[in-house]
Parts: structure tokens; C-alpha cells; sequence
């Protein structure tokens, strides 16, 4: 029976009451739904790319945006490794809409099939490990950790589900969420993909106690600012068979939702006022054009001419306006003037 071993300190109940009120205070504003989509879209970039920087791939941000718009016809292992991450993320927030998800062993085994997908042997995919694995510190490819032996694996791996389950409302849930993420690490149950279906697993679980970070925001990011401290907390040293006994998850829990808070509140700065006050209400003429560009992928003052019968005056009051909103940017000169999204 897995019983994790954990302090409500006065920093991780502070945490966990912060979290809450940004998350309400998020949940109180209403956007227009073009706006939810474009964030959404943002937010998935953001995760793609950051779940897989943090184990080593090197694509930056603006190859991952290009990866995701079109598919490369000669693809290589780390192109592979961020569209199959996008499209896990794309087929989880689809069976979190409706509903259709729980957290189980089996929805492990598939989120792995879906990460791992053309990067490991099939008998490997969406199977818990048969062999025997370590880990490596990255900087001197020196072993830190060695995880359970094999035939443990499958027993842990359950036993951790039937606990989240079990403390479903008796534990609050980020911190539960926490255990899991940091419980699946030290099991390791993978040959490869275990940071990265973690972290996916833990998204879902997140999700479905009221967090979903599918929406508007990256937990991952966080880790994706300092990789290695997030190795350092999430992770152990030593045997497991050793240390088992002696793991205490405060600090990692304290990270986590440390973690939480700290994309929240990017996400808060980001997030426009939209419907709040007369300035930064959008009309909807400024739902057109956004809109048009999410379509079309830029819009020019010909196009919103076309669009709407307001004058040029306040075609251009309207483009400043999404400007000022953070919603899209000014392109060319003059005549060359055109418009698109800010995160393009």
C-alpha cells in the first residue's frame, strides 16, 4: 500500500489558498470565445514545448510553432517528439470536453503509446518496463538514481492509481495531484517518455479536480525555466529499494504548487480585461477581425472594409485597440500594412 510521506507546511497552505483565489478570479472574467481559442492554442504551444525541452529536445519555441503548423515531409526524432506531444495534448482536452476521461492505469498506458509513438520498439509502447533502468545526471552522465526493480513496477503503478482514487475527498487536490506526479517519477515505469507522459497525466488529473491547465496555461513552463532544480525536486538519489521508506514529497509539493502560482499569475498579466470596462470591452467588429486572421492568418484594412461599414478612422481605432489588447500586432508599412496574431 503506497502512504507517501508529506508536511502541510505554512508555505504549501499558502500556496494552495493562492492558487485558488487566482484561479476564481480567472474564472470570474468572461472572454469572447475567439479569444479563449486563440489563448488555448497559445497555451498548448507553450506545453509542447516545454515538456519537450525539458528532456533535452532542441527545438525553441518558434521551430515548435512551425512543426505544429505543418508537418515536415522528412520528419526527425525531435520534430516526432513535439507533434506527438501536441497531439496527446489535443486528444486528452477532447475527452476532458466531454467528459469521457478518469485516471486509470490504462489511460497511463495510452497517454505513453501517444507520446512514445515511432520513438520506441511497439513491444515497448504503452508497456510498463521489462527491463531493468537508471538515471543519469545530465551534466556528467554520471548514475543518481536507480529506480524499482522491474517486477515491482506494475504493483507501484496501481497501487499510486488506487490511492488518488481512494483520497479523492479526503485530500485536497493539488496536493494530491503533486504525490502523483512526483510518485510516477521515482517509479519510472517506462523505458522512455516517463517525464513526459508525468506531466501529461498530471494535467488530466489536474483537470478533472477543477485545474484544467489544458485551457489557458503551461505548469510546464515553470519546470522549463530551471530543469535542473525541477530534476533536483522532483526526482531522488540513490537505490530505491533503499530510499523507499524514507521519501519525503513536502518539497516537491511546495515546487509544485509554487509552480502553479507562478504561470497563473503570467497567464492573469497576459490575459486582457476583455468585457471589464468600455476600453477594453471587444465589440462585435473586433471579433470579426480576429476572427479573419484566425482563418486567413493576417487581415489587412481592405479585408475589415469588406467586413464592416465603419468608416477608416475607426477601422484604425479598432486595430490600435487589439493592438493595445495584446490580441495582434502591425505588420509592413504604408500600403504593405497587415495584421496578425501577436503569437504567430
Amino acid at each position: 500500500m503506497f502512504v507517501p510521506i508529506y508536511t502541510i507546511t505554512d508555505k504549501l497552505l499558502a500556496n494552495i489558498v493562492r492558487i485558488n483565489q487566482l484561479v476564481r478570479d480567472i474564472n470570474d472574467r468572461r472572454f469572447p470565445k475567439v479569444v479563449l481559442l486563440e489563448f488555448e492554442k497559445i497555451a498548448q504551444e507553450v506545453s509542447t514545448y516545454a515538456s519537450t525541452s525539458i528532456e533535452g529536445n532542441p527545438l525553441p519555441l518558434t521551430e515548435v510553432k512551425k512543426v505544429l503548423k505543418s508537418t515536415p515531409v522528412n520528419i526527425r526524432d525531435s520534430e516526432k517528439e513535439v507533434i506527438n506531444y501536441n497531439n496527446a495534448l489535443t486528444h486528452l482536452n477532447a475527452l476532458l470536453t466531454s467528459h469521457a476521461v478518469e485516471l486509470s492505469v490504462q489511460l497511463i498506458l495510452d497517454i505513453h503509446v501517444h507520446v512514445i509513438r515511432g520513438l520506441l520498439p511497439s513491444f515497448q509502447s504503452g508497456k510498463l518496463r521489462k527491463l531493468p533502468v537508471v538515471v543519469n545526471d545530465p551534466r556528467t552522465g554520471s548514475v543518481v538514481y536507480m529506480p524499482p526493480d522491474v517486477e515491482n513496477v506494475s504493483v507501484l503503478v496501481y497501487d499510486l492509481v488506487a490511492f488518488v482514487k481512494d483520497n479523492r475527498k479526503t485530500i485536497d487536490p493539488l496536493i494530491l495531484a503533486g504525490i502523483f506526479h512526483k510518485q510516477m517519477v521515482i517509479i519510472h515505469p517506462f523505458m522512455d517518455g516517463n517525464g513526459r507522459t508525468t506531466r501529461l497525466a498530471t494535467k488530466v488529473l489536474l483537470a478533472k479536480m477543477g485545474l484544467n491547465t489544458f485551457r489557458l496555461f503551461s505548469f510546464e513552463n515553470y519546470y522549463n525555466q530551471n530543469v535542473t532544480k525541477y530534476f533536483q525536486t522532483v526526482g531522488e538519489c540513490g537505490d530505491y529499494n533503499e530510499v523507499s521508506d524514507s521519501i519525503d514529497f513536502t518539497r516537491w509539493l511546495e515546487y509544485f504548487t509554487s509552480g502553479l502560482i507562478d504561470e497563473l499569475l503570467r497567464v492573469q498579466k497576459l490575459l486582457p480585461t476583455v468585457g471589464n470596462t468600455p476600453q477594453t470591452m471587444l465589440e462585435p467588429h473586433h471579433v470579426g477581425v480576429l476572427e479573419y486572421v484566425s482563418k486567413h492568418g493576417a487581415i489587412r484594412d481592405k479585408n475589415y472594409a469588406v467586413l464592416t461599414e465603419r468608416s477608416k478612422a475607426s477601422r484604425t481605432k479598432d486595430f490600435q485597440k487589439l493592438i493595445t489588447l495584446g490580441l495582434i500586432e502591425r505588420k509592413g508599412k504604408g500600403k504593405g500594412t497587415y495584421y496578425i496574431s501577436k503569437n504567430e
